[in-house]
């Protein structure tokens, strides 16, 4: 421990440690008491940092599901899925969400990561083994270099069935594409793709850390170049925010699964429920019904407790709550759309398209200090990065922010660059 030690030492000393905050009670719309950790105060601020970007925690509706849940089934179901743990309420959400994306055939994990690795360990290695059945044929997945941690995790483990140390699964080989680059895409098919390999290629739909949506039309029309092959679109942070009525991904382009199944591609959509569901859980939806056993007894499913039912309940209210007012989705849109207007009428750098707002700062001011500047002279918290990604601001939008509230926010913003940031006027 001599190392962790002396490392975490310099990480204080070096600035990198993360500001900590402890929320206390209930928010009131997007106002919160916050606690700074390490000294103990306290102040009430206005948040830009939630992922609910709905609003949908706060509904009264998803509330009481949750509580009626743990009234009818406890606040546990105490085992697997498989095993005893599968209640009435997980196979309501799964065909809620099956609707909801359609595709008929949905399984539930307790997050994306799991799902994730459930994946890798039914699609490469077939779960677990069969009896006179031999499966020889060698996987090639392709990534978006920017997919978010539950991919790359899971990926980076895809040669060996989880639980085991040393696997006889056919090879899984790894590629990464360039950021929504889909010529380098294209490149990196005709030249790692061998005959019999199954092709999977992942990405998220909207970026986490910038915004960004990936160009889904053309991975269909180059995966359609390859009969069979499967395209995985990680929806986290689509679901509830693009298209008409929050679908996401599909919706936003105007695309149905059945039109992707129909030009010979296998769509997998993994949903979660921390963003939109005020929940927390992912599913993984496909037409292909035998792919679901597989899921159920993969072991990130087998080996741990089925999602709790108040979890359960409150994503299964929520989305019926989006499929029932597509205006809140509506709202968040407009919201979206003003922020970003406002942002470019101060000049702040703000990429992506999307409720996720990633502002680039001049390279001299320090994200952290910016954001804490920002809380103790203005009470408005945001999220700074400085350590997965390129510093930034990253904001968070949603349906039940203000248009006075958005205002506040640019203003404060403004307001603290005005005094950190001393551009040099060269002569």
């Amino acid at each position: 421990m001599q190392v962790v030690k002396e490392y975490v030492q310099r990480w204080y000393e070096s600035g990198l440690a993360p500001d900590e905050y402890l929320c206390h009670g209930m928010k009131e719309g997007n106002l919160v008491e916050i606690e700074e950790a390490e000294t103990g105060v306290r102040r009430t601020v206005l948040t830009f940092c939630t992922n609910d970007v709905l609003g949908l925690v706060q509904n009264k509706a998803v509330q009481q599901a949750a509580i009626d849940a743990i009234l009818q089934y406890g606040t546990s179901n105490s085992s697997t899925s498989v095993l005893s743990g599968r209640i009435d309420l997980h196979r309501e959400l799964e065909a809620e969400i099956s609707a909801f994306k359609h595709l008929p055939h949905t399984q539930l994990f307790l997050n994306a990561w799991m799902a994730m690795q459930a994946l890798m360990d039914a699609f490469c290695h077939l779960a677990i083994p069969v009896p006179g059945f031999q499966h020889t044929r060698e996987t090639l997945i392709l990534t978006d270099v920017l997919n978010h941690g539950c991919i790359v995790s899971a990926i980076a483990n895809a040669g060996t069935r989880s639980g085991k140390l040393f696997g006889h699964s056919p090879r899984v080989r790894v590629r990464a594409y360039r950021h929504c680059d889909m010529e380098d895409l294209t490149r990196k098919l005709q030249r790692y793709v061998r005959p019999g390999d199954r092709i999977l290629v992942v990405s998220d739909a909207v970026f986490s850390m910038d915004g960004d949506i990936a160009p889904l039309p053309e991975m269909i029309d180059i995966l359609s170049d390859y009969p069979g092959s499967v395209l995985l679109m990680d929806e986290a942070h689509a679901s509830g925010s693009i298209g008409a009525t929050g679908r996401g991904i599909y919706e936003h382009f105007g695309i149905l699964p059945q039109q992707v199944i129909e030009r010979g591609v296998i769509p997998l959509i993994m949903t979660t429920f921390s963003k939109f569901g005020a929940s927390v859980g992912a599913s993984i939806s496909t037409h292909v019904e035998e792919l679901k056993p597989l899921l159920n007894v993969s072991p990130t499913s087998i080996g741990t407790c089925s999602l709790a039912p108040p979890l359960a309940a409150a994503a299964l209210e929520s989305i019926r709550q989006v499929r029932r007012r597509p205006e809140i989705v509506e709202r968040l849109q407009e919201n979206t759309r003003y922020l970003r207007s406002r942002m470019l009428e101060h000049d702040f750098e703000a990429i992506g398209e999307t409720n996720v707002v990633p502002v680039l700062l001049p390279p001299d001011l320090n994200p952290k200090l910016f954001a804490r500047k920002l809380i103790y002279d203005h009470g408005i918290w945001v999220s700074p990065i400085w350590f997965i990604a390129k510093p930034r601001i990253r904001i968070t939008v949603n349906a039940i922010h203000t248009r006075e509230e958005i205002d506040k926010l640019v203003a404060g913003m403004a307001a603290v660059r005005e005094v950190m940031y001393k551009p040099t006027i060269s002569a």
